[in-house]
């Protein structure tokens, strides 16, 4: 089975070559509360069990990975999604980050498929551990219907010399679907896959949607 540390070796195989991990490491939580006019859409940001998935773009000297995870939107709703708050953790450093890619897309057989909305270069409040609360910018269109599944991807661009590595919190929790991640440079999950599968990891990951829902 392959374990916790090859989540994070996976992010790491360029960047370093003998990266050292924070085993079991308990989130710090960073939730703003919704923006004015806005709602909590969607919450799974509890239960840590202290796993961690790396979920970085591939630049930097990074191979590139990337995390999922699922959520639905109630039939006869329409959500407008206007901030992800995400749980994660800085290791090889302590940060900051550059910037943060969230993406949202559909479900394709139990695991992400065709791309709904892309938000590049976000730049979140954070909480100097590696969570982040971001509000998304107005060019971004995450307008969610109703009686369907979608999945929200968040990847943080980090400066290893300067800043280190991030990773994604893992709750003990799985609501739906099990998370996904996929590296697409790697030797394993070179495209979507759940992580029990992938790393050996179960759960899902944490991450809340704040935002605004018409009915």
């Amino acid at each position: 089975m392959i374990g916790y540390a090859a989540a994070l070796i996976a992010s790491t195989a360029m960047a370093a070559s003998h990266p050292a991990l924070p085993l079991h490491q308990q989130p710090h939580l960073f939730i703003t509360g919704a923006p004015p006019g806005s709602k909590t859409l969607h919450d799974q940001n509890r239960d840590a069990s202290g796993n961690w998935v790396s979920s970085e773009p591939a630049e930097n000297g990074f191979n590139g990975t990337q995390a999922a995870d699922d959520f639905v939107v109630p039939k006869g709703h329409t959500w407008i999604v206007k901030e992800v708050d995400i749980t994660g953790i800085y290791f090889n450093g302590s940060g900051p980050a550059n910037y943060e890619d969230v993406f949202f897309y559909k479900d394709s057989g139990g695991l992400p498929g065709n791309l709904v909305a892309n938000c590049p270069n976000e730049h979140g409040t954070e909480n100097d551990f590696g969570s982040f609360a971001i509000v998304l910018s107005r060019t971004c269109k995450a307008k969610l219907r109703g009686g369907k599944t979608y999945w929200v991807s968040v990847q943080v661009s980090m400066d290893f010399a300067n800043g280190g590595e991030w990773a994604r919190s893992l709750s003990s929790d799985t609501s739906g679907n099990q998370a996904a991640w996929q590296n697409p440079d790697g030797d394993v999950c070179q495209t979507w896959g759940h992580i029990k599968d992938c790393l050996g990891l179960d759960g899902d990951l944490m991450f809340a949607l704040q935002g605004k829902n018409k009915s």
